[in-house]
């Protein structure tokens, strides 16, 4: 069952979201005290278990016609453990987000609602945003992004022109790479008669639009301060990930996975690079 769970956790992405909460408490309140820790440990493994655990138990059958399914990108876990995995993220995540209740202001609280609010509403029964075009690209991309926003507000930082197209720019990420990784999925989408960006749009020009919003990302960056507009160069790699698969077609949609694998890969080479800048901006302050 911990193995079980591990898998449906998703490791491999365990860090796109408490790095963007560990990094922005840290930058506004300039400390690492328990709260930044408690915060961390938070988004790095009981957010993560209840974003993909919540999915893979309301996806069981769609996953079982998707043959990417079953390994690092989205475990298929026998329908039996479905409860025990419910019940896990119930008691994983539940005394996590009393302490950071208790600790938060009712501004942050409410970002945090808002955040849980998405993990839910994205996988569960009746709701389904994962299944209503565009909004499943904007409900995604708030996974990522909300831990930021909750890790500046947690630390009671001011909202400036800059903190603003950042967290767009970062908003704009997600939504492209939240695109870009539907393009694999529109063959078992639809045979599963499933809704996503990807099966509304066709292949083609949901990568055409995940690179537009790669670009806009980028551009956003260019109007913040120093070093900022740096950080504009990262959206090209992105950028040139997905372009490979502009005339993709619905029937060769699998193909991305390819480029969706890289895609994995060069988040780790993204953030160390984001990190690099980071300190580079702490220096020169």
């Amino acid at each position: 069952m911990l193995r079980e769970l591990l898998l449906t956790s998703r490791p491999i992405s365990w860090v796109n979201t408490a790095y963007p909460f560990a990094a922005a408490y840290l930058l506004a309140s300039g400390r690492i005290d328990w709260i930044w820790l408690v915060g961390t440990l938070f988004f790095l493994i009981p957010y993560n278990l209840a974003m993909y655990g919540i999915n893979d138990v309301f996806d069981y059958e769609s996953d079982l016609l998707n043959p990417r399914k079953g390994g690092a990108e989205g475990a298929v876990v026998d329908r039996s453990r479905h409860r025990g995995i419910l019940l896990a993220c119930a008691v994983l995540c539940v005394p996590f987000l009393v302490v950071l209740g208790v600790a938060g202001s009712w501004q942050a609280n409410l970002v945090l609602l808002a955040s849980m609010a998405a993990v839910f509403a994205y996988s569960a029964p009746k709701l389904r945003f994962k299944e209503r075009p565009f909004l499943d690209s904007l409900t995604s991309s708030t996974h990522f992004v909300s831990p930021a926003l909750y890790g500046l507000v947690l630390a009671g930082a001011h909202l400036d022109f800059a903190a603003v197209a950042i967290l767009l720019a970062f908003f704009l990420w997600g939504m492209a790479s939240h695109a870009f990784g539907a393009v694999q999925d529109i063959v078992p989408d639809r045979a599963a008669s499933l809704g996503s960006i990807g099966t509304v749009l066709g292949a083609k020009w949901t990568v055409r639009f995940a690179a537009a919003a790669y670009l806009c990302a980028g551009l956003l960056l260019l109007s913040t301060d120093w070093p900022g507009p740096l950080a504009a160069a990262l959206a090209l790699p992105y950028i040139a990930n997905v372009l490979p698969y502009a005339r993709l077609t619905n029937e060769n949609s699998a193909e991305a996975n390819t480029g969706w694998r890289r895609f994995l890969w060069l988040n780790y080479l993204t953030g160390f690079l984001v990190t690099m800048l980071l300190i580079f901006y702490v220096l020169g302050r």
